[in-house]
């Protein structure tokens, strides 16, 4: 689609979505503190104060506190900082609550991430006449009934949408179509561009280029010279160019599922090292499961206590979505890698995926795998109806390891591709 004249295109990001839905689930069960309202980051284990931020609340912000740092470096800017550990079985359920309601609106939804989507209104004129009224619509549900705020932005493309989103937060609507680019967005620091990450800023910055508005301006030769086709890419995405569709389907924009987890204690057992290899197996499976994909690659990685890294990966024959097939081909590559080093952090990752509406069986599979899968189904609907300690395996009981560890521990989707 190269034209753009007559498309309406929402971009709806939901607000400090971790810390927002963990908020909500606690004031659900009684508590009385809100941690939205204090300094509070979701991430990490909040005994061992080990981990990353995955998310922050607005006070946390305050303190300068940066996502993606490391809850000890979090500790050292706030020391009374409130730290909820991550629970992605809430936030399957927070985000899937926000889609079914989004597909009243519209058959044309793209799941983005686990906390932003969207949505495709071209040609909905006789049915929703004033766009604007309808994200406000759509915003004040969402608040209402799930209970959390959204920010949408409105505009004629996906990336416009996107920026439009995030110029105001919390709570808001923002238009950004092609005529107010000037005005909203040009004079935005260039690194708020999408594309433009930590590596593409500090060149930038040497061009002298500080603002979106520069960078829409700049010439494109020079541009081309110092970043080759990434430079008529983000010089496009300035001057706010860009034409891909919204795709109703979600599993094509996913790279990969991964979990990981930075350990309490050194680990220094096969026996212990497999155990945590199966509790993250367990929340990538079911996330797996939940976006509605088979994988057919694993890989595991580990980093021991003086910080050597080494992973490896095993391209399978077959496709599956097995919290047990996987678990086993994962400890099967950390055995083939592990010489006895004490450990520190652990990750299992699957990637290579497909739809499983389509997926052909091969002759290899186990004779089992429609028990395991009949199995995983039933273990998921259980944990999704009364949390993820409803149902665990025996072999964590007394283990001092949780049975299913981790949360967002990777990205599961490309935080934006080149094509949108």
């Amino acid at each position: 689609m190269k034209n753009n004249d007559k498309r309406v295109i929402f971009h709806i990001d939901a607000n400090s979505a971790f810390l927002s839905w963990s908020a909500i689930d606690r004031l659900q069960h009684g508590d009385s503190l809100d941690i939205r309202k204090i300094p509070s980051v979701v991430g990490g284990d909040p005994i061992s104060r080990h981990g990353i931020v995955l998310a922050k609340s607005i006070p946390a912000k305050k303190f300068k506190i940066q996502t993606g740092e490391t809850l000890y470096s979090a500790l050292q800017k706030c020391p009374d900082l409130f730290i909820v550990p991550p629970q992605y079985d809430l936030y399957m359920r927070c985000s899937n609550a926000m889609m079914d309601i989004l597909k009243e609106y519209t058959p044309i939804v793209q799941r983005f991430s686990v906390d932003e989507c969207f949505l495709d209104f071209t040609g909905m004129d006789n049915i929703y006449p004033d766009f604007l009224e309808l994200a406000y619509i759509i915003k004040n549900r969402i608040k209402n009934e799930l209970g959390f705020t959204v920010s949408i932005g409105v505009s004629n493309n996906k990336l416009l949408a996107k920026v439009a989103s995030d110029i105001k937060k919390p709570d808001a609507v923002i238009t950004l179509f092609p005529n107010e680019i000037k005005e909203k967005m040009w004079p935005l620091p260039v690194e708020d561009l999408f594309m433009v990450g930590r590596a593409t800023a500090p060149k930038l910055h040497k061009l002298n280029i500080e603002t979106i508005g520069e960078l829409a301006t700049f010439d494109l030769e020079v541009l081309k010279v110092s970043l080759k086709s990434h430079g008529v890419m983000i010089w496009n995405y300035a001057n706010g160019i860009e034409y891909s569709e919204v795709r109703k389907s979600s599993h094509i924009d996913m790279k990969g599922i991964g979990n990981s987890t930075t350990i309490a204690f050194d680990v220094d057992n096969r026996k212990e090292a497999h155990k945590i290899i199966l509790s993250l197996s367990e929340t990538v499976s079911m996330r797996l499961r939940d976006s509605g994909n088979y994988c057919s690659l694993v890989s595991v990685h580990f980093k021991t206590d003086d910080f050597y890294s080494c992973g490896r990966q095993r391209k399978l024959y077959y496709y599956t979505d097995c919290t047990k097939k996987i678990a086993e081909v994962a400890c099967e590559l950390f055995d083939e890698l592990w010489k006895g080093e004490s450990l520190r952090h652990i990750g299992v990752r699957v990637s290579e995926l497909c739809t499983n509406e389509f997926c052909q069986i091969t002759l290899f599979e186990e004779k089992d795998n429609e028990k395991n899968r009949a199995l995983d189904a039933a273990i998921d609907s259980i944990r999704m109806r009364f949390g993820s300690k409803s149902i665990i395996r025996a072999t964590f009981l007394h283990s001092g390891i949780k049975p299913l560890t981790g949360g967002v521990g990777e990205e599961d989707f490309p935080a934006m591709s080149s094509i949108l």
